[in-house]
């Protein structure tokens, strides 16, 4: 037995090093990593090294652990001062957007492919998910508005929970037409809120306590983070609602409380999610058997052109009737709806209930989350420059855990100066940044300095700018606005505000 252990030891350490590693390769490739990492499970499965794994309610169960984890680490990094003026909208994508994009993929597989109407809705159900781990992991790369980055980030943290349930109602024996319609219209309802309110309960609760609790050691606060928004996952399902609400609201709330040690928190919540996304996308790799992809590549296609070019930009502007999106940020959105590991592990739901044909929906998700992460993902900047929604001269913090900043509870900036912005020329004293934030280095031509009040901006320069956190989204606005209009921005009237140009 101790011999067995040993060995899986060996196995499961190799597979996670090799992954840590492939991290730093998918990204100089341009290729997306979790395709690395299913890649790295179908080849140490029954095709490659010859490890039989067809466990389904294991992997659902685990799947659904790593995705807790995924969504607490969104929760816990997504600012509340960027996610509020676009909640209606992402709530308006997780529900009514759903809803479209399940009736729209479940008719054209219906018609298209000739599956029953359940089955039709499964596909649909399965893959209205947006995938939190693909979307933190690649839009955290570009420079984008941040309103369009909050809207798809908590897009992607909240439709996981009313997604969950309406699979779930369709994959239990009787499907969705167990009960009258209003009987499970009221039981979503009754699940998403009660789940809300139970991460609102957790999170202010738990905020409230971190910051009052004097640990014995500052390792202590992250896990008491994390374990907070499993709490609410827990205390929510156990009260028969939305855990994965639960999760999110809880680390949005704590993640916004200003608690100790916050950026060891983040950082320990970012490398579990890494964590989490390898385990789950290396056990999702082995589960499938590769010799049955040939048969669900048509399935796969129809189903996925019918979700990307008809249900998601469809979804997107039925959502957005109420509220100020343009054309171009709607493109955008329909276009950045990335699926992943949550579609696949959707699709074991239905797996594990036996129900008729679920092995066939289960091969083409996988074949079409390969197949369609990689044409998203490897398009998604292209597509951003071609809808000019990028924004080169927007601020991204960096995380750092040092004692001064956690003392002066400040976030780190980091601000690129890119060609045609009107920053260049402007002196460092002309930015008239608020009281508490600063330009501390400046890296030019590969040499850093500290600039002078007198020191002028070009272009290509790297500043690092130390902000407060109550004076960050001040600052943010003022770096915009001079970057829109130059060092006479409040002349004309431009505040920085984020908005559709």
């Amino acid at each position: 037995m101790t011999h067995g252990l040993d060995v899986a030891l060996l196995v499961g350490a190799a597979v996670l090093l090799v992954a840590v590693g492939a991290v730093r390769l998918s990204t100089r490739l341009g290729v997306p990593s979790l395709l690395v990492y299913l890649a790295l499970g179908v080849a140490i499965g029954e095709a490659g090294l010859g490890i039989r794994f067809d466990d389904v309610d294991l992997t659902r169960t685990l799947g659904f652990c790593a995705l807790i984890v995924i969504i607490a680490e969104g929760g816990l990094s997504a600012r509340w001062s960027t996610l509020r003026p676009v909640l209606g909208m992402a709530a308006a994508l997780s529900t009514v957007g759903v809803v479209v994009s399940i009736l729209l993929v479940g008719l054209s597989v219906h018609l298209l492919l000739g599956l029953d109407w359940r089955l039709a809705l499964l596909y649909g159900a399965v893959l209205s998910s947006t995938d939190a781990a693909a979307v933190f992991a690649t839009l955290r790369r570009l420079r984008l508005p941040p309103r369009l980055v909050a809207t798809l980030e908590a897009e992607s943290g909240m439709n996981d929970a009313p997604v969950v349930l309406l699979v779930v109602l369709l994959s239990r024996e009787g499907g969705a037409g167990a009960h009258p319609w209003w009987y499970e219209a009221g039981l979503v309802g009754y699940e998403l809120v009660v789940g809300a309110l139970v991460g609102f309960v957790a999170g202010l609760g738990g905020r409230w306590a971190l910051r009052r609790a004097a640990l014995p050691s500052a390792g202590l606060y992250p896990i008491a983070a994390v374990g907070l928004t499993v709490l609410a996952y827990a205390a929510g399902a156990v009260l028969h609602a939305s855990g994965f609400l639960a999760v999110y609201v809880a680390g949005v709330l704590l993640g916004n409380g200003r608690l100790p040690h916050r950026q060891a928190i983040l950082g320990f919540a970012d490398g579990l999610a890494w964590l989490a996304q390898i385990g789950l996308f290396v056990l999702l790799g082995l589960l499938v058997s590769p010799s049955r992809l040939g048969s669900a590549v048509l399935p796969a296609v129809v189903a996925g052109l019918a979700l990307v070019f008809l249900a998601r930009p469809l979804s997107v502007a039925v959502s957005a009737l109420p509220f100020r999106f343009g054309l171009r940020e709607q493109a955008f959105l329909s276009w950045a709806g990335l699926r992943g590991a949550v579609p696949i592990v959707l699709a074991t739901i239905p797996l594990s209930e036996r129900v008729p044909g679920a092995d066939r929906l289960f091969d083409a998700v996988f074949v079409l989350v390969v197949i369609f992460t990689l044409v998203q993902t490897g398009a998604l900047a292209p597509v951003a420059r071609w809808l000019r929604v990028t924004a080169p001269a927007e601020p991204a913090e960096i995380r750092v855990e040092t004692a001064p900043l956690e003392r002066m509870r400040a976030d780190l900036l980091q601000l690129e100066v890119p060609p045609g912005s009107r920053l260049a020329g402007v002196h460092v004293d002309e930015l008239r940044l608020p009281l508490g934030a600063a330009v501390t280095l400046v890296l030019r031509d590969g040499t850093g300095f500290v600039p002078g009040a007198n020191f002028r901006l070009k272009s290509g320069d790297s500043l690092l700018i130390v902000a407060a956190g109550g004076v960050r989204d001040e600052t943010e606005r003022r770096l915009r606005a001079i970057s829109r209009r130059g060092r006479l921005a409040r002349w004309f009237g431009e505040y920085g505000e984020d908005r559709d140009d």
